[in-house]
Order: structure tokens, then C-alpha cells, then sequence
């Protein structure tokens, strides 16, 4: 007798939807709300604020804001890498 096959449930969310809520994550520099995007809910480029390269349309990527009242007004758009790494910056870059 062969083994059962797992069946997929098909999920209800529309494709690209974000799999995940805000999260909350404390760093040196603050609480910040963090949410990762699939490449396929991001649909234009953006400048990620750590390299100053593109992140094109398309491309996986983190989305950041201060967890203050209004910080969503702050909201930048990284590159996972760029993200981890903001902390090791020299001087004379912004923090986001």
C-alpha cells in the first residue's frame, strides 16, 4: 500500500495578500513595526534607505516604521539585508 498524499487547502486570501501581521521588534535604536512583503504585493520600486539601491517591483522586501503615535508616517521600504544590518551604518546616514 503506498503512502497518503497531503492535500493543500486553498486558501481563501487572494494571491500576494501579506502572510503575516505587524510585529513589533525592539533594537538599540527603538521599537519599530515590521512587516514583510511577498514580492507579489509590491507593485512599483522603491529606494531602501540602507544602500540607496532600487527595490523593484516584484522583489521580497521589509516595510519599517517607529511604534510611536504617528510613525506610520515614516514608513520605509528595505531590503532584508539593509534592515539587519541598519545598526552598522557609519556616520552620516540616517537611521531611516
Amino acid at each position: 500500500m503506498s503512502p497518503r498524499r497531503a492535500r493543500r487547502r486553498e486558501s481563501s486570501r487572494p494571491f500576494g495578500f501579506p502572510t503575516g501581521l505587524d510585529k513589533v521588534e525592539e533594537w538599540p535604536d527603538g521599537e519599530w513595526k515590521v512587516r514583510m512583503l511577498t514580492g507579489a504585493s509590491s507593485t512599483k520600486n522603491y529606494r531602501c534607505p540602507g544602500c540607496d539601491q532600487e527595490i523593484r517591483s516584484g522583489q521580497p522586501h521589509v516595510v519599517a516604521w517607529p511604534n510611536w503615535p504617528g510613525g506610520d508616517e515614516e514608513r520605509r521600504h528595505w531590503h532584508p539585508a539593509c534592515w539587519r544590518k541598519r545598526l552598522d551604518r557609519g556616520p552620516g546616514r540616517s537611521r531611516y
